[in-house]
């Protein structure tokens, strides 16, 4: 408000404002400039592994991704609802970006995220229970309004590792809402972690609720380095 003050007092036009309309030009920048610190701190506590928004989704890719969902989903009724969404495809379609643009909309939407790599969150987990920060970690997991589990599958999940899953997606079934992108289809992730009774119990928790986007098609990478390559 000071240097909306500052800026007014050296506009020789202001004079013709009343002193309710500068009060509200004044209030209506402190509240601007509280909202964009507010997001900035947002997305920095996100960590989104891309710089990625909604607007910037290619739809003209051959890549079965349905603009009526995905701008559907970016009203984020679905982070509302407490929902979750699941993003398969084959390398490089764009899962990674997909899941990083719907987030950061919900973010400039007032809600916080936070994006995990999916191996190296449960491999930190593990070690968080040595040095005694396994409580805070996953406390803050349970907290975020939207979490990203990204490369579901990539690895093979020890048992630790699927107890650990186990207890971050029980804790956030109707509470909050988690997007998991995966290589592998939906109907290949109950044999892919090898214990049937912890699949049965995780994927009860992830599944049932979720939003299903199947992507396909060639790497986008593939495809740009072919476009750029010189003729």
């Amino acid at each position: 408000m000071a240097k909306a003050f500052a800026e007014q007092m050296r506009n020789n036009e202001i004079g013709s404002l009343s002193f309710e309309e500068r009060l509200g030009l004044l209030i209506d920048r402190e509240l601007t400039e509280r909202e964009n610190r507010r997001l900035s701190t947002r997305l920095r506590t996100a960590r989104l592994r891309l710089t990625a928004s909604v607007e910037d989704i290619d739809f003209r890719q051959n890549r079965g991704l349905d603009k009526s969902l995905v701008m559907s989903l970016a009203t984020n009724h679905w982070v509302g609802d407490r929902q979750n969404l699941l993003i398969t495809g084959p390398t490089g379609v764009g899962k990674s970006y997909l899941a990083c643009a719907l987030s950061h909309k919900a973010c400039r939407d007032g809600h916080t995220a936070l994006y995990q790599r999916l191996p190296r969150l449960l491999h930190d987990l593990t070690i968080s229970r040595d040095d005694g920060r396994h409580r805070k970690l996953m406390a803050a997991l349970l907290r975020t309004d939207v979490l990203i589990l990204d490369d579901f599958g990539l690895v093979p999940t020890t048992k630790e590792g699927l107890r650990d899953m186990l207890e971050i997606l029980e804790d956030r079934y109707d509470r909050r809402s988690t997007i998991v992108t995966s290589q592998l289809p939906v109907a290949s992730w109950h044999e892919s972690m090898g214990d049937p009774t912890m699949a049965d119990a995780i994927l009860d928790r992830l599944v049932h609720n979720a939003h299903k986007i199947e992507l396909k098609g060639e790497s986008m990478r593939k495809t740009r380095s072919a476009v750029d390559k010189p003729k």
